[in-house]
Parts: C-alpha cells; sequence; structure tokens
C-alpha cells in the first residue's frame, strides 16, 4: 500500500451478506477520501483487506439516516448495492438502537426494516425496464434482448438501482460464468456496463442464480441481482411475485410489490475490525 493510505490509519469493519464481503469505513464524524489505486490496494485479498465492494457511511443531506458510497474493486465508484445497504443498515440500527432506517445512495433512498433472527429487509425502488433507464445504447426490447452472443439466449435487462440482465436457462452447471460474464458486461450496448445473471427455474417460488459482477467478477452473492431475477422472471411470466433466491453463497427472499417495488430480505454479517495501517 502507498504511503498516503498508510497515513491516514482508518479503523474498518469486514462484513459479508451471504460471502459478498464489505470494507466498511465511517465518515459520519470525519470526511473520508481514497483515491482510485487506494482502493485498489484495500481490495487486493493478498496485499491488502480484500473485499466485492466498499463501503463509506456518510450523513445524509436529505433525512435522518445516512448516506452510502459504494466501490467495486476496480476501484470504480458505482450506484449501489444490496447487499451492502443490509450492512449498513445493521450498522446504523445497532448504533442508534432503532429498527428502520434510509439509506440514501447515488440511485436513490433505500428503506431498511430490522425482522426477527437478525434479518434485514430492505426496499430498493421501483423496477426499471425502459431501454434508457437500463441504460442502453440505443432503442431495444430489453425484455427479449438477443446480444448475438452464440449459444446465449435473449436476456431481459432490467435496473433495480444499477444494470442487470438476466438470463434464463436450463442447467446453470453448463455456464462458464468466468468467460461469458466480461462477453456480456463489454457488450457495447450497455452504457455503463451490466452485471450478468443467469438463472435456473427451479419452481415458481425457488430459483438458483448465480452473477458475474461489473467491475468485479464472480462473486458469492449480489442482492441486486437476486431482485433482478425476481423481476425479471415476474415479467416474463415465469415466476410468482416472492420467491427464494439461492445463490453461491445462499438464500435471499425476493418480493416484487403491487407497485413495482422490489424488496430483499436476508442476513448481515460481521466478520472482523482493524486498522489500515
Amino acid at each position: 500500500m502507498n504511503i498516503n493510505l498508510l497515513a491516514k490509519k482508518l479503523p474498518f469493519r469486514k462484513m459479508h451478506g451471504l460471502e459478498n464481503d464489505f470494507v466498511v469505513l465511517d465518515a459520519r464524524q470525519k470526511e473520508i477520501i481514497l483515491s482510485k489505486s487506494e482502493i485498489i490496494a484495500i481490495a487486493d485479498r493478498r496485499a491488502g483487506i480484500g473485499f466485492d465492494q466498499l463501503l463509506i457511511i456518510q450523513p445524509s443531506q436529505k433525512s435522518n439516516g445516512v448516506f452510502m458510497s459504494v466501490y467495486n474493486s476496480s476501484g470504480d465508484r458505482v450506484e449501489t448495492c444490496g447487499n451492502g445497504a443490509r450492512c449498513i443498515a445493521k450498522i446504523v440500527m445497532d448504533d442508534l438502537n432503532i429498527d428502520e432506517i434510509v439509506i440514501e445512495t447515488l440511485a436513490g433512498p433505500i428503506k431498511a426494516i430490522r425482522q426477527q433472527d437478525d434479518l434485514i429487509t430492505v426496499n430498493l425502488g421501483k423496477v426499471k425496464t425502459g431501454w434508457k433507464e437500463i441504460p442502453l445504447k440505443q432503442e431495444l426490447d430489453t425484455l427479449n434482448l438477443d446480444l448475438g452472443i452464440e449459444a446465449l439466449p435473449s436476456g431481459v435487462a432490467v435496473n433495480v438501482g444499477n444494470p442487470h440482465i438476466v438470463f434464463f436457462i436450463r442447467n446453470l452447471d453448463n455456464i462458464d460464468l468466468n468467460k461469458i460474464g466480461p462477453k456480456v458486461n463489454s457488450n457495447k450496448i450497455f452504457s455503463e456496463g451490466v452485471n450478468v445473471e443467469f438463472a435456473q427455474l427451479l419452481s415458481e417460488d425457488h430459483i438458483r442464480m448465480r452473477v458475474w459482477e461489473r467491475g468485479v467478477g464472480i462473486t458469492k452473492a449480489c442482492g441486486t441481482g437476486a431482485c433482478a431475477t425476481l423481476a425479471a422472471a415476474v415479467k416474463k411470466g415465469l415466476s410468482q411475485k416472492f420467491a427464494r433466491v439461492t445463490l453461491d453463497g445462499g438464500d435471499l427472499f425476493v418480493e416484487l410489490t403491487e407497485n413495482d417495488e422490489v424488496k430483499m430480505t436476508g442476513p448481515a454479517n460481521n466478520s472482523f475490525t482493524g486498522f489500515i495501517d
């Protein structure tokens, strides 16, 4: 790590949601500014701490809650993070001894509520399917998006605070996610890149899903990806509006409400704390 990062001696918390792991920094009392190279250094799983996403808790300018800044391990800032939102909600609700919180993000507010058994529900807001909302570079049918990649079925593009494309297939074991994920993400039709999900329908209320996240790669779980997968399944008439989504790291429970808002329930776990020194 470079000398500027060493000089900061930042306290951090390592957390995860179904093994989608985060380094969390708290900037509610004192501003934290990191360069892209510093973020990449912290993300290094050999020389740094390692994470899928870096989350920074900041004061909110719009509510009594907090603002969550999200950076991928590539060092790029992104709009939001579903599993990360549950982790931030746990920290703030535990600190304030409350059971509800609003988390502001670049994609808009996320409402979080503590449930029984130490689970947390987050409402990511309305699902968007317009081609400009994904966003795509040109007008195309987002519910039947053919990327022209051999042996790949048409996908469903949705935005749940960040862009996703979901492919429904018969057997997840037949997909080389490390190969196909970057190929889909680099397709020029996606203005801002895209998170890539492959989903297998096990029943009308149970979906198995694997994910390749832009700026990260394969992760054990993706909360917004689980939400995008259910939303896509409902839009295609393949699923009920409430379903269990099984990821490599475990299960999330996702609901698409009558007004097209998507809610996700799952755990938020502490791993350890320390200092970047």
